[in-house]
């Protein structure tokens, strides 16, 4: 036997979902941004390092 929701259940539901979805899509920005920004970093460092064995072997 199904269950039926009143408009107000299904209004309810709906922004419940709405807001969880808005919390997995920025948890996921959060993800990608700090992974963007340590690569960057890293990438940055290797430069440095590769200039400086570079300079050193001259």
């Amino acid at each position: 036997m199904p269950t039926y929701l009143t408009p107000e259940q299904l209004t309810a539901r709906n922004r419940r979902s709405l807001w969880i979805a808005i919390g997995l899509v920025a948890f996921i920005v959060v993800i990608f941004l700090s992974t963007f920004l340590r690569m960057q970093r890293n990438l940055a460092e290797r430069t440095a390092q590769n200039q400086t064995v570079a300079a050193q072997a001259r």
